[in-house]
């Protein structure tokens, strides 16, 4: 049974620290550090290099004009625990068996068998931090100390999961479908409890923590090969932020939140200069999914592209991504190519050396993207899954081609305020071809006229369907992985 430690949170001291014999490879002095940032339900309007308005993400924007900006970069799934599996992984998340947002106690998870990003370059004697929401899973086994992270400080699920209402108050247990089917909201350091997150309140100070977690990490390892993963718990619901940014951007709480971020985001590379290790470090910035746009005023952008999270709409999956790396990565530049969260862990394998899982991946290098290599296209097409297993959709060069599907919808509902949420409403698609270089908010349905790009997309969903399966079509699949599982003790 875990004993929960009654300590405050500016009060909490370093990681605690768990060295495999993995970290004791001699590190390969040539490698690059990495920072891997990755922001909770950040729409692809929310950050100013992409078009936000009405206040300032200079830091943000700053890695932008000193490195690339990939307007055509998209996660596995618009949801948050297959996005993050697929990141870390390198799969598509139905390929190892995930879907949806695992909720506390969940009895599946990351697989042990599976190789996530810090697991692989742990092999070549890289320090790994895993900081902020995890959500692959809350029992030990699943925790990142067991999945290739020397270090762990975050809450390892959703912090919307809590016996909270949305007001605020306590969730009482007996009568409140919340209260009822969420335990309190753990803050951990490692695979221990170090605090509960019992009010909103007590996550106002969470993105300040989180940053000061970081920066004592590249602090520590500024001699030595690192690779930092900082999940950001914002700007998911419910939002939070510290006094010193509450109210200073004049716009609201989730324009306050991304200030606060952003500053954050200042601070770690603050770190880097000042640790003398900037030169020598790739940092990557991203989202898990679009907006969760049923929020209203405390959800973000998806920046003109259709609906949000939980859609294989281009606002469910399109998000933003900046890639700095100094002497490597052109500083300013454009890339409008297709590329995927789950391309940066055999990326990261080709710079790094390290070896690549055995396991089948579905990832691609992307370096001649970074590098900006002319006629460069590593990446021919993208798969978008949904649900259990649902193939929804695929993109091959400006063309989308979205499957027959049913699906939650945004239009036409009256969005929520103040962090209580808005309805969904509820749609079926039909088989639906859009270009989206002319109509990025896949607007016009353009089937009848290109009816021979439907034949040439077809062998590609065939081959997908064959590989990883399709709920859709009835379609298991013959190459997909199971997840972890936790069995209870009788």
């Amino acid at each position: 049974m875990i004993q929960y430690k009654s300590i405050g949170l500016l009060a909490l001291a370093g990681f605690t620290s768990v060295v495999s014999a993995k970290s004791k490879v001699q590190p390969t002095p040539a490698v690059p550090n990495v920072v891997l940032i990755l922001m909770d339900d950040m729409g692809y309007g929310d950050v100013g290099c992409f078009g936000a308005t009405g206040y300032n993400t200079p830091n943000i924007d700053q890695l932008a004009s000193e490195g690339m900006r990939f307007t055509n970069f998209y996660v596995a799934q618009a949801v948050s625990s297959a996005s993050r599996a697929s990141l870390l992984t390198g799969c598509y998340a139905n390929r190892i068996g995930f879907a949806n947002a695992l909720p506390p106690k969940s009895e599946i998870g990351i697989n042990p068998s599976e190789v996530t990003i810090a697991e692989m370059l742990k092999e070549k004697g890289y320090a790994t931090a895993a900081i902020g929401k995890w959500h692959l899973g809350d029992y030990q086994l699943f925790l990142p100390l067991q999945n290739g992270f020397d270090e762990y400080f975050g809450i390892p699920y959703s912090h919307d999961m809590w016996p909270v209402n949305y007001d605020g108050t306590p969730a009482d247990k007996a009568s409140n479908k919340r209260g009822a089917i969420y335990p309190p909201l753990p803050l951990m350091e490692g695979n221990s409890t170090v605090r509960i997150l019992n009010t909103p309140s007590d996550q106002n100070e969470i993105t300040t923590l989180y940053t000061e977690k970081a920066v004592k990490f590249i602090q520590k390892n500024r001699h030595h090969p690192f690779f930092l993963y900082l999940a950001h718990s914002q700007p998911h619901v419910p939002l939070a932020v510290s006094d010193k940014f509450r109210g200073k951007s004049g716009q609201g709480l989730y324009a306050d939140v991304m200030m606060e971020v952003d500053w954050g985001i200042g601070e770690v590379m603050k770190a880097l200069r000042q640790n003398g290790v900037e030169k020598n470090t790739l940092v990557i910035f991203t989202s898990d999914n679009g907006p969760w746009l049923c929020y209203g005023n405390h959800s973000g952008s998806a920046g003109g592209l259709r609906e949000g999270k939980g859609t294989s709409f281009e606002g469910g999956q399109r998000v933003p991504c900046l890639m700095k790396w100094p002497g490597h990565i052109p500083q300013g530049i454009v890339c409008n190519k297709l590329a995927s969260t789950i391309d940066v862990l055999p990326t990261l394998s080709f710079i790094t050396g390290a070896k690549l899982p055995t396991a089948k991946i579905d990832g691609v290098n992307i370096i001649d993207l970074m590098k900006n290599r002319p006629k460069a296209n590593p990446r021919d097409y993208l798969l978008y899954y949904y649900n259990q297993n649902s193939l929804e959709a695929i993109r091959k060069g400006s063309w989308k081609l979205v499957l027959p599907h049913p699906s939650r919808s945004y239009v036409g509902v009256a969005p929520g305020r103040d962090g209580f949420p808005g309805e969904y409403a509820h749609i079926n698609t039909g088989l639906e071809l859009y270009d989206l270089r002319r109509d990025p908010g896949e607007q016009y349905n353009v089937i009848l006229q290109y009816p021979e790009i439907v034949k040439e997309l077809q062998p590609i969903i065939d081959e997908a369907r064959f590989d990883l399966g399709d709920d859709l079509t009835n379609n298991s699949g013959h190459n997909r992985r199971k997840p972890g599982r936790f069995v209870k003790q009788q």
